[in-house]
């Protein structure tokens, strides 16, 4: 059975494409249920319905965040009873792959990750397409992210320490003007400076931190130097509060947060 997930569908257009989605699993001899949800909890029923194939109909990639981290809350195994079969370097299990038809006209995961993106299309991946596996990042707060992070940008430097496994790449006493923790490349730039190229399928996280060097002992010059690095967790701990996009959600981080990757973890219908 497959089960299209509908994210809010509030106009013509969107609704209009779901149920165009729906008609083609049918026409391809699915059974369909459809559910929407409202509110993450809302998503749990329909995770964990073994054998069911999640097609998800989403605005924006807010809401496909919202259902990986339900994935994640409602199927990783508390760190008591870590199965002898868990994948090396993971927290969790393969999470059951999705089908994402992508609502919004702005660029997001679906497109960074070259899913199919029509209706059509969409269902033929649910029904006969393969499956590609990504990883995905999870951090200390409990949540999860399959894009990546930004912190900063703008004109609002901030102060902070960034730590991705043994290497320093700031040490709080230098403005930071951004850093980038990135699996995909959706926040790998800012204000037109490439931050990270990422493979969001190489098991590891790109960081990047962009801060202004002054050079010159007479003509003094500012130069943007960005350090980069790889590796599997970053330690972002902050001075003060920073403004910070992760997944389409912009929020304040106030305290210390930690990601770490998950190789191989999400899985997509293609």
């Amino acid at each position: 059975m497959l089960t299209p997930v509908e994210s809010g569908c509030s106009n013509t257009g969107p609704r209009t494409q779901a149920l165009h989605l729906v008609d083609e699993l049918r026409r391809l001899g699915a059974e369909v249920r459809t559910v929407e949800a409202a509110s993450p909890r809302e998503i749990d029923p329909v995770v964990e319905q073994t054998g069911a194939r999640i097609v998800l109909a989403a605005d924006n990639d807010e809401q496909i965040n919202a259902v990986v981290a339900r994935m994640v809350r409602r199927l990783a195994p508390a760190p008591s009873e870590r199965p002898d079969d868990l994948p090396v370097g993971r927290t969790v299990p393969d999470l059951p792959p999705l089908a994402v038809l992508p609502l919004g006209s702005v660029p997001g995961i679906v497109e960074r990750l070259g899913l199919p993106q029509r209706p059509a299309e969409v269902a033929e991946a649910a029904v006969n397409g393969t499956v590609l596996r990504t990883d995905m990042m999870r951090h200390d707060g409990g949540g999860v992210c399959v894009d990546g992070v930004r912190i900063g940008g703008g004109d609002r430097p901030w102060r902070g320490v960034v730590n991705l496994d043994d290497a320093v790449l700031a040490d709080g006493t230098e403005r930071i003007l951004a850093c980038a923790v990135a699996n995909a490349d959706g926040y790998a730039a800012a204000d037109d400076l490439v931050l990270a190229e990422p493979d969001p399928a190489d098991g590891r996280i790109d960081v990047a931190v962009a801060v202004p060097v002054v050079t010159g002992r007479f003509r003094r010059k500012v130069r943007i130097e960005v350090r980069r690095a790889r590796g599997r967790a970053v330690a972002v701990h902050p001075e003060d509060s920073a403004t910070f996009i992760s997944d389409g959600l912009v929020d304040e981080l106030k305290r210390k947060r930690t990601w770490w990757v998950e190789p191989g973890a999400a899985g997509w219908r293609r």
